[in-house]
């Protein structure tokens, strides 16, 4: 895979761009919030030092092509409101996972999946994917309704996969086929 340095990619409402150490504050405001962690596979953070640690392996990343993280900041104004991921990316197989979280206040008014038809796009055509995973916690109606609004298929569910913080959680397994996206 390529650099992924620099990536911006533009929404009606939305930039996607690589985070940088100016977002540090804002995406520990975002990621704290044990309301926007409690699906998530980790704890919410406790120090903004898992920010600006977050945001060191991205640039490095970036640069490597192991993956590739965008902040997601609104035009109107030029708030970051949340991040979209692409990782675990094989590229023998042409397959990569998918990964998103937004702050709270934020939920509801469309904007994750603005980013994410976007994203989505940005990863077929660019890096010639065959096909998208997610994993959500069964739980998470609102992902399950942004991932198969975007036409991901729930594919699977895997007992007992997540243990975050001494709680056992299940987790759903979705995919998006290339052909399928281009058929929509």
């Amino acid at each position: 895979m390529p650099s992924f340095t620099p990536t911006i990619l533009s929404t009606p409402r939305l930039i996607l761009r690589p985070l940088q150490e100016s977002d540090a504050a804002a995406l520990f405001t975002i990621f704290s919030d044990p309301e926007v962690m409690r699906y998530w596979s980790t704890v919410p953070w406790a120090s903004i030092d898992v920010a600006h640690e977050l945001i060191a392996n991205d640039i490095v990343a970036h640069q490597e092509g192991r993956y590739l993280r965008l902040g997601m900041q609104t035009q109107a104004d030029n708030h970051l409101i949340g991040m979209c991921s692409l990782f675990a990316i094989d590229s023998q197989n042409l397959r990569a996972d998918l990964g998103y979280g937004m702050g709270s206040t934020h939920w509801g008014n469309g904007y994750m999946h603005e980013a994410l038809t976007t994203f989505v796009e940005h990863a077929f055509e660019a890096f010639n994917l065959r096909r998208l995973e997610a994993d959500i916690d069964p739980r998470n109606a609102a992902s399950a309704k942004t991932l198969e609004r975007l036409g991901f298929v729930k594919e699977g569910h895997l007992r007992e996969r997540w243990l975050v913080d001494g709680v056992v959680s299940d987790t759903d397994l979705y995919g998006l086929l290339r052909r399928d996206w281009l058929a929509r």
